[in-house]
């Protein structure tokens, strides 16, 4: 990590993941879509600071030393006396995928922001469920007007509510974001019948330089600011589980965009709102390949940069 790096905000939620195998067999597993991508930011080196909300309880214990581990950092208000630790249930079937059931608790604190923050990252539940989604929209504005931030929607249907209320609270979020990376589950569920390239250029409209679908065994397809398109096989072999998968995806893309200088600054900003497909493969390549190590180990596994080389 260069010392001179900006810090990275990720903001959203921090919980635990039990998760049921077909054979019965059970484990538990600290997860969250957007605590995963910080997670993964720190094993490949960047300077990674978290804005969540666990209990102080012996899961939420267990939260924070996974972080901290990773060489995250809580931001202050991340842990509260208030409220137990949120679960996911999750169920995989017998092809590796999983469902979910959830108990969440999300009263934000305001995100106290580190100095010279560069880039932040958010998505998921944190950016639909109340209160704290009022919170998590403020850092992304104060963040956008500093630096540059992504977003993952990465929809939970089952408590997100109508999709008639989900996709402009998903549009306008797309609108506050320099990159926006979704799965092909997603765009069914938000937009039904629609493909990811009408997609993808009805988010460049609103806002967004880079926008990316993932999907899963099919690979991934995006859209550069230049408006080409581009699309890669994935890199799955030996799969354990899908656990964390896109999220593994989403640090190894931020990643790359941060080392090539195509986020964590006003001016990287103006670099990815001209940038090619050329300029945003390396980045890609990596979001591949951090995904590709993922699936072979259980639960929202992150790799460091040795294991991607």
């Amino acid at each position: 990590m260069s010392a001179s790096a900006p810090p990275v905000v990720v903001v959203g939620e921090l919980l635990v993941d039990i998760v049921s195998y077909p054979d019965g067999r059970s484990a538990e597993h600290v997860g969250g879509s957007p605590a995963n991508v910080a997670v993964g930011l720190a094993r490949l080196g960047h300077d990674t600071h978290v804005a969540c909300l666990v209990g102080e309880d012996a899961r939420g214990a267990r939260c924070a030393e996974h972080v901290e581990a990773s060489g995250a950092h809580l931001l202050p208000g991340s842990r509260s006396p208030h409220h137990p630790t949120s679960t996911a249930l999750a169920t995989i079937d017998e092809h590796g995928a999983a469902s979910y059931v959830f108990d969440l608790h999300w009263d934000l604190p305001p995100v106290q922001l580190p100095d010279g923050t560069g880039h932040l990252h958010t998505g998921s539940i944190a950016t639909t469920l109340t209160p704290g989604d009022a919170e998590v929209e403020d850092a992304m504005r104060r963040a956008g007007a500093q630096g540059t931030v992504s977003y993952d929607p990465n929809v939970r249907p089952t408590i997100m509510g109508d999709v008639a209320d989900v996709r402009p609270r998903v549009e306008h979020l797309v609108g506050l974001s320099d990159v926006v990376k979704c799965s092909e589950d997603d765009l069914e569920w938000l937009y039904p019948g629609d493909s990811p390239s009408a997609v993808m250029a009805r988010w460049a409209d609103l806002g967004a330089s880079l926008t990316v679908v993932t999907l899963g065994g099919d690979g991934v397809v995006w859209r550069a600011a230049s408006g080409e398109e581009g699309r890669a096989p994935a890199r799955i072999k030996d799969v354990v589980d899908t656990v964390g998968a896109g999220d593994s995806f989403m640090a190894g893309l931020v990643s790359g965009l941060l080392d090539t200088g195509l986020l964590g600054s006003p001016d990287a900003r103006e670099r990815l709102a001209r940038a090619t497909l050329a300029d945003v493969d390396p980045a890609v390549e990596r979001a591949l390949a951090t995904s590709g190590v993922t699936v072979r180990h259980a639960g929202a596994y992150a790799p460091t940069r040795e294991e991607i080389r």
